[in-house]
């Protein structure tokens, strides 16, 4: 009896010790660079300019229209942000444009929570909210991008879920002429009925990478986005890697005034209709 018990002893006591040797299993990870364009809208104006004129606009508005961003990414977490070193290093560098430029924006698909950094005209936010709600309509084309082959997926997205953290003087003045028109109807007892714009989004992931992470707002897919088109803007992974050799630490902005996509959007606006407030007050006095 004691013999057999000699062994059984033995025996646990090596698979304890061939556990405690065993290699941990290597966290997936992976991070993918981005290249964006949009395509330059001179809308009603665009007649007035000859094409020489339109390919210096276009050369003056580069840093606004294309653009180069990393995600990195792990199974739950990904954190998105913009390459500047490249876009200096292009002379891509605008100082107008980024305070209406996407900071970097930490998502956990498990909590469903996204936290992004913001920077307006010298102060910081820390926008905490719920990830994009995206009903996608899966599609059958497919394509290959690079080393990837992606299925396509579509969606239709209220613009101004999308566009939470940029600003349009266009955006503005449609914003006071609607509230005029609901203003002149409800004089007369009637309800205004109220048009939410719509954005028609494009995009195309691969089931080879088993994450639904992609770039800006864009997440929930069977797969990784390697492109994704709305509006004007395309943007493209033009090159991925998988578990790098070093890790990165992915960790979510933490400095700033706490604030939701919704408030700071009215914050936004609010300072810019003070902007062109101030600047009126100025040219009559």
């Amino acid at each position: 009896m004691k013999p057999m018990l000699l062994k059984i002893s033995i025996l646990v006591l090596t698979l304890s010790v061939f556990s405690i040797h065993q290699p941990p299993v290597q966290e997936f990870q992976g991070q993918a660079v981005y290249f964006s364009k949009t395509k330059m809208d001179l809308g009603r104006w665009g007649a007035r300019f000859s094409e020489a004129q339109k390919k210096q606009m276009k050369e003056r508005l580069k840093s606004q229209l294309e653009k180069t961003y990393i995600l990195t990414f792990n199974k739950e977490e990904s954190l998105f942000y913009e390459d500047e070193q490249l876009d200096a290093m292009s002379g891509a560098t605008n100082s107008w444009g980024k305070n209406f430029a996407a900071g970097e924006s930490y998502k956990n698909v498990k909590t469903n929570t996204q936290i992004q950094d913001q920077e307006f005209y010298g102060k910081q936010f820390l926008v905490k909210d719920k990830l994009q709600d995206i009903q996608w309509t899966m599609g059958k084309e497919s394509r290959q991008i690079g080393n990837y082959m992606c299925f396509k997926a579509t969606a239709i997205i209220p613009t101004e879920e999308l566009t939470w953290y940029t600003f349009d003087w266009n955006e503005l003045r449609n914003q006071e002429r609607e509230k005029k028109i609901a203003d002149s109807l409800r004089a007369i007892g009637e309800e205004p009925k109220e048009e939410i714009p719509m954005t028609m989004v494009e995009a195309w992931y691969t089931p080879q990478i088993p994450v639904s992470h992609g770039p800006l707002e864009y997440w929930g897919l069977p797969g990784l986005i390697l492109e994704v088109s709305a509006g004007n803007t395309t943007m493209l992974c033009s090159k991925i890697t998988l578990n790098p050799a070093e890790k990165v630490k992915i960790e979510p902005p933490s400095k700033g005034k706490e604030i939701t996509k919704k408030e700071y959007k009215k914050t936004i606006i609010s300072k810019m209709q003070e902007f062109r407030d101030s600047r009126g007050r100025r040219r009559r006095s």
